[in-house]
């Protein structure tokens, strides 16, 4: 099994590319060894020293390091990545989402959310994911639209500019009742 790395824009997130597909109908995101219960993949990166976050994505897994050195810890997430893959376990124990992965709008702003949710599925997740990371709606209110950055997004030192410069141009461009674009965690 080959996998490959790449560098993100985000320096302490490193995306691994195994070759085969992760999470072929969603993403998932741990920020701590607690949350990664549901993922025996995820607990078994987050049992190598520094680790302190990882994102699967559909063909990618994102690890986030809190210290150390990736030229010490890349050989040690490596070979828990290929072990995990050639035992043939599950990536997912369960697909249960976090209760804050619930979407808030008002009914009224259902048409707008629409759009919303249609702009960052097809013009911004693919660009994100292609760094590691991923963006997912939230919710809106009062013109403002709330983000979910996962992955090498979260923590990333250009997120900010990523949020305000592009993300919200594009959607006020294309839905004039957005003012603000926000980050949630």
């Amino acid at each position: 099994m080959f996998i490959q790395t790449e560098a993100t824009p985000n320096p302490s997130t490193l995306k691994f590319l195994p070759g085969r597909l992760v999470l072929p109908e969603s993403t998932a995101d741990f920020r701590d060894a607690g949350e990664a219960e549901r993922s025996p993949l995820a607990e078994r990166l987050f049992s190598v020293n520094g680790v302190s976050g990882v994102f699967l994505g559909h063909d990618f897994i994102s690890v986030t390091k809190k210290d150390g050195e990736w030229q010490h810890m890349k050989p040690a997430i490596l070979g828990a990545i290929m072990e995990h893959f050639m035992a043939g376990v599950p990536v997912m124990a369960t697909l249960k989402p976090h209760a804050s992965d619930e979407e808030f709008f008002d009914e009224g702003d259902a048409e707008l959310v629409e759009t919303i949710k249609e702009l960052i599925e097809t013009r911004v997740r693919p660009a994100v994911a292609q760094d590691g990371g991923d963006i997912t709606f939230q919710g809106f209110r009062d013109g403002v639209v709330y983000l979910n950055m996962r992955g090498s997004c979260s923590g990333c030192p250009s997120s900010t500019a990523t949020l305000k410069h592009g993300i919200q141009n594009l959607l006020r461009h294309f839905v004039p009742e957005v003012r603000e674009v926000e980050a949630v965690s």
